[in-house]
């Protein structure tokens, strides 16, 4: 629950609820990928700029440039992780899709994560 002036609010035992670390990396993980550069006003670099290619043709060199900005991306605005990879890969039988494969391990206890993003291309 969040009040005025978006502060946190105790539970019913008096006890602030945080997400895990491992959930707030892969919701941070989300935003990152989910911003577009400019969007926020204190920070207008953040963001993994994949709406520019919302619209470019599903090929190697898409693939590859959508492979390039979720690396930066992470790199630069996700300091809570160590990035072991990121492959970007066509969906079977679905042209216009493919499917973002994230590869990291939290930099504060060493597990293992991974998580998978699909991203709608022109096909």
């Amino acid at each position: 629950m969040i009040g005025w002036p978006l502060l946190p609010l105790p539970d019913d035992h008096g006890e602030l609820a945080w997400p895990e670390l491992a959930k707030s990396v892969r919701d941070g993980i989300r935003a990152i990928l989910s911003t577009r550069p400019g969007e926020q006003l204190m920070r207008p670099e953040f963001g993994g700029g994949l709406e520019r290619l919302l619209h470019a043709p599903n090929t190697v060199a898409t693939r590859r440039e959508m492979r390039d900005l979720v690396r930066d991306a992470l790199t630069q605005w996700e300091r809570r992780i160590l990035l072991d990879g990121v492959e970007v890969w066509e969906v079977e039988n679905d042209a216009s899709q493919v499917r973002v494969e994230i590869a990291y391990r939290l930099a504060r206890t060493g597990e293992a994560a991974a998580l998978n993003v699909s991203v709608d291309l022109e096909g």
